[in-house]
Formats: C-alpha cells, sequence, structure tokens
C-alpha cells in the first residue's frame, strides 16, 4: 500500500512542509495503544471520535488496541473553512451510543484553544459515565485559553497551521499521510 507523503504540499494557495513524518506518528500511536491497553484491561472502554479529523488517527488508534472496545463519533464546527477558530461551537451530530455508566475516552485530532473539548467534556459528563479520559494526536499548549485535562497526548506542538493526518484546511489535506506545517512567512508567523 503506497501513502501520499510528499515533502511539502501546496493547499488552497499555501505551502506547507513536513512537520510529523509516518513513522514518528506510527510510533506514537502503538505506545498509546499499548497505554491504553495497560490502562483499561479490567474495562470496555468506548471510544468517541470527533469528527471529522479525528478519523484516520482514531482508526490506527483502534489498530493497536487488543481490549475489548466500542466507537462512536461525535461531530462538531469551530473552524469552518478558515485557520484559526470561530469561537463558537456548533453541534453537527451527537452521539448514538449510551455512555451512562461507561468508561469514556475521547479521541481528538487537535486540542489547541480547548473550546472544543472543554464544550465536549461538558456534554459527555452530563451523561454521567464512569470515566471520561481524553486522547490527541496534537496538542498546543501555548494556544491554550480553556482548562481541559489531556490524559493522552501524541505530540505536543508550537502554535502554528498544521495539515494532513486528518487535518485539514477548507476541508482539504486530510489524506495526507504526514503532518505538515505551513511554511511561515512575515505575517503568517503569529499563526
Amino acid at each position: 500500500m503506497s501513502f501520499y507523503t510528499p515533502d511539502t504540499v501546496d493547499c488552497n494557495g499555501e505551502t506547507f512542509k513536513l512537520f510529523i513524518s509516518k513513522e514518528q506518528i506510527e510510533q506514537r500511536i502503538n505506545e498509546i495503544g499499548q497505554q491504553i491497553n495497560a490502562d483499561y484491561a479490567d474495562k470496555m472502554p468506548i471510544f468517541i471520535g470527533v469528527l471529522n479529523g479525528s478519523f484516520i488517527f482514531l482508526a490506527d488508534l483502534m489498530r493497536h488496541v487488543s481490549i475489548p472496545c466500542e466507537v462512536d463519533f461525535f461531530k462538531l464546527s469551530s473552524y469552518g473553512d478558515e485557520k484559526v477558530s470561530s469561537g463558537k461551537v456548533t453541534k453537527l451530530k451527537d452521539l448514538d451510543a449510551q455512555i451512562e455508566g461507561r468508561h469514556v475516552i475521547i479521541v481528538e485530532d487537535i486540542v489547541d484553544t480547548g473550546l472544543s473539548m472543554s464544550y465536549i467534556l461538558k456534554q459527555i459528563k452530563a451523561s454521567s459515565p464512569a470515566s471520561v479520559k481524553v486522547v490527541t494526536l496534537l496538542h498546543k499548549p501555548g494556544a491554550g485559553k480553556y482548562d481541559v485535562k489531556l490524559d493522552y497526548v501524541a505530540f505536543e506542538i508550537p502554535t502554528l497551521f498544521v495539515l494532513g493526518y486528518g487535518l485539514d484546511y477548507a476541508q482539504e489535506g486530510r489524506n495526507l499521510a504526514q503532518i505538515y506545517v505551513l511554511e511561515s512567512k512575515s505575517d503568517d508567523s503569529k499563526l
């Protein structure tokens, strides 16, 4: 099987360069999967993927989980087609599963300001789960505005605009097998 792994990519008139390789991503996902296997050995967690961005990460993570588990999805929008959050969260799809008394693992592609994750945690906790943990592929600690606890973080990154491996720019670039960063220009370096 071949993967889409160029060194640079053009997306919506912007140039992105390689930031985190496919091999680095695979290694961290394996490590997180093994930790989840150990932490939930006697439980049957339900993984809640946050669409659309987390679908690739969640699929790969599930391949490293060897304990009984379930999957469901939650869909939000806070970016639209922009490079920065609108500051408003809109729920587009709610859970189908009942999570009361369940061990929930929320799977997100990226946590930056924490706005979306804060919203999701309030929604999930209102259903009285037995426990809630969060796994994220990327975390931008420098962008945080909301205090959210992240239990499993694959990569902490600077406050930069990234693309690929499920992350998009105006719905493009999700199919890249690696993570790319916007090449900095004088006015883009503050993203």
